[in-house]
């Protein structure tokens, strides 16, 4: 009796060992949260937006770009330190600017986003504007 308690003992806890199997350990992501994500809607109707072009700048250099997925979400994964300016694009929708994004290493952050649709007026400039 003591043997069988002692062998189901063993195995109750190899299979808890290997359940956890490739999540805990050197190189692997152990629930990392040194991303940032989130999501991008339209603003009135609260939809998702997808196909929208997210730029990450570190002190004026691009650093990386995204697309927003078919729910409109995105990832910036391995992100340095530092602090950010997000620029926001989708043809149609006025450009969205996020500056003074502090991003920190170890720690996760979300950042979500609406966009407003451009008015026709303001995709063309003007015939009357004259410049010297």
């Amino acid at each position: 009796m003591k043997t069988r308690i002692l062998l189901l003992t063993c195995i109750f806890l190899l299979g808890a060992i290997f359940a956890n199997a490739g999540t805990t350990g050197p190189g692997t992501d152990n629930g990392k949260k040194d991303d940032l994500n989130g999501s991008v809607v339209h603003a009135d109707t609260k939809k998702p937006l997808k196909d929208v072009s997210i730029t990450a700048f570190l002190t004026s250099k691009k650093e990386k770009v995204v697309i927003t997925d078919g729910s409109g979400n995105y990832t910036f994964d391995d992100l340095k330190a530092g602090t950010y300016k997000f620029v926001f694009e989708k043809d149609g929708y006025k450009k969205v600017t996020k500056e003074k994004v502090i991003v920190k290493v170890d720690e996760g952050f979300q950042l979500n986003i609406e966009m407003i649709e451009a008015d026709d007026f303001d995709l063309m400039p003007s015939p009357f504007h004259f410049s010297n």
